[in-house]
């Protein structure tokens, strides 16, 4: 594998989303291989470069849910996600390698927004994680079998274009509404 230098995107990135300086460009005028504490890895050639002291890391996430027991239920059961920390205000969970919080909310109430995407009304706000499609499979099979609603059924949106993805998308008991997506082709992420 030859020396590549880093993408201009990255360098856009380490300097704060604006275009570097001609110092800071030189600066930043490293091949993969040269960046320190670093070595290449097999999907260098993605098309999404990072700043070379970042790695992808777990996400955290805490959110609204106005019953502890039914959100155990779900995403425990439900789901499949292992349990972490808890109290009797919020419970820890391993969403497929990321920290959710579900926090007590007696009150909680789900916001009714919707944006058009691709001919469905996709709910707004909403979290998931982009899966394998394998896991994305299984965890589809999964929720259908335990007869969660789908507000949006699984099915492959944007066939034939860029960021081709197969999606889904379902509320949890308290009302936020959760998407699961997956690529046949990762670099599609942010195909445009």
């Amino acid at each position: 594998m030859g020396k590549r230098p880093i993408g201009k995107s990255a360098r856009w990135v380490v300097h704060g989303g604006r275009a570097p300086t001609p110092e800071q460009e030189r600066a930043t005028d490293l091949t993969v291989e040269e960046i320190p504490h670093r070595k290449p890895r097999v999907d260098e050639l993605r098309t999404t470069t990072y700043p070379p002291q970042m790695t992808l890391r777990p996400f955290h996430l805490a959110f609204p849910v106005h019953d502890l027991t039914a959100a155990r239920a779900f995403y425990g059961a439900t789901l499949g996600c292992p349990e972490g920390r808890s109290s009797d205000q919020w419970i820890d969970f391993d969403l497929f390698g990321h920290q959710i919080v579900a926090h007590l909310d007696p009150s909680a109430k789900p916001v009714a927004i919707e944006n058009a995407v691709d001919g469905h009304a996709v709910p707004v706000p909403h979290f998931g994680v982009v899966l394998t499609m394998d896991d994305w499979t299984t965890l589809s099979e999964r929720v259908t079998a335990a007869g969660v609603k789908f507000g949006i059924a699984p099915y492959v949106r944007f066939k034939g274009q860029p960021g081709e993805q197969a999606t889904m998308f379902f509320l949890d008991p308290s009302g936020n509404a959760l998407e699961f997506k997956a690529f046949a082709n990762d670099d599609m992420l942010f195909a445009t």
